[in-house]
């Protein structure tokens, strides 16, 4: 009975002191990094999704254009080739290449598109103007999503490193997760120039 009694109050006394070292903040804020970070993978996804469709419209009109459209696969190969999964951000190594991937692209669309400026059917082209209002909405998405995760992450690894939430993270295996790193930010957060004048409403 004493043995009983002595257990319960040593559970009570544990849940208490996980709770208040920071435990299930680190948990709360480990679940918000990943939903961000979902969002993240599916916005980019978007992005990915509307290239094949893009390339092919603009070979309609622009099929000279074999350097840049031939760019714009191969970026878009390569971000395909990458496992982006939710494990993703638990390693620096292969979250920095899938930003120096994304990056690519990033850098590909845009060449496309001031390419695209030279054709003015092409720009005339309904389903062109309805593809690139896509990829401008998605560009928006990418720049929201990505910042909700740069912050989770900030605020996550403040608990990670400060006392006594850094004790409590080496106690359970709660390490730092990487983040979007200030060269990357400058060459992935430049969207695509989508702009042709106006465009149809969405």
């Amino acid at each position: 009975m004493f043995r009983r009694l002595f257990l319960a109050v040593f559970s009570l006394l544990a849940l208490l002191s996980l709770s208040g070292c920071g435990y299930n903040t680190l948990q709360s804020q480990d679940e918000q990094i990943k939903a961000s970070w979902a969002e993240v993978l599916n916005q980019y996804q978007r992005r990915a999704d509307l290239v094949p469709n893009l390339v092919n419209v603009v070979k309609g009109y622009a099929a000279h254009e074999k350097d840049v459209l031939i760019q714009v696969t191969q970026a878009r190969a390569k971000v395909g080739q990458l496992q982006a999964t939710p494990e993703l951000i638990n390693d620096p190594q292969a979250f920095q290449k899938f930003q120096a991937a994304q990056g690519q692209l990033g850098s590909a669309l845009s060449r496309l598109m001031v390419v695209s400026e030279n054709y003015p059917q092409l720009k005339a082209d309904g389903l062109f103007r309805d593809l690139q209002a896509q990829l401008e909405g998605t560009e928006n998405r990418i720049t929201v999503a990505r910042n909700r995760y740069i912050q989770s992450v900030q605020t996550y690894n403040t608990t990670v490193r400060q006392f006594p939430g850094n004790l409590t993270a080496k106690m359970f295996g709660f390490t730092v997760k990487p983040n979007f790193t200030v060269e990357n930010e400058k060459e992935i957060s430049k969207a695509p120039q989508v702009d042709f004048g106006s465009a149809p409403a969405r």
